[in-house]
């Protein structure tokens, strides 16, 4: 597991630096593909990176500077704004990682469908346990066992 998650991380970072961007920034930019046509607000995104409002607003700076995001005012709220995908920069990022997906669908496609809900079940879970850890190591509550 260690290893997986470490070729990840280095993975992460060669595409974030192919992309003109750090993995943080990156990260930020996958949520806002995932939020898609439910567009996030800076606060939104802030909760999900685990930064503070002001580092988000120095990632957004550098995402809208970038070409990969433009801040859309709130139809309900004109004192807050949505981050959106430019569509250009999707394509580009859809490219850097397409080679990866098309082997990880072969990956996916020897197993059953059986052995593919245990392995979805298995990374649905990791994900809410790796989720728990990272909001006790906020904490910080020396405490609190991590």
């Amino acid at each position: 597991m260690d290893h997986l998650i470490a070729a990840h991380l280095i993975g992460q970072q060669e595409l974030a630096r192919r992309l003109g961007l750090n993995v943080t920034d990156l990260t930020c930019f996958a949520f806002v593909l995932e939020a898609g046509e439910d567009l996030l607000t800076a606060g939104d995104l802030a909760a999900r990176a685990h930064v503070t409002t002001g580092a988000v607003t120095g990632i957004l700076n550098r995402l809208e500077r970038a070409g990969y995001v433009t801040r859309r005012p709130d139809p309900a709220d004109r004192r807050r704004v949505r981050v959106a995908a430019v569509p250009e920069a999707v394509t580009r990022v859809e490219a850097v990682y397409a080679g990866h997906y098309r082997r990880l669908t072969a990956l996916f496609a020897d197993y059953s469908p059986g052995e593919l809900a245990i392995i979805t079940d298995w990374f649905t879970r990791a994900t809410a346990l790796a989720h728990d850890y990272l909001e006790k190591l906020n904490r910080n509550d020396p405490e609190e066992e991590c």
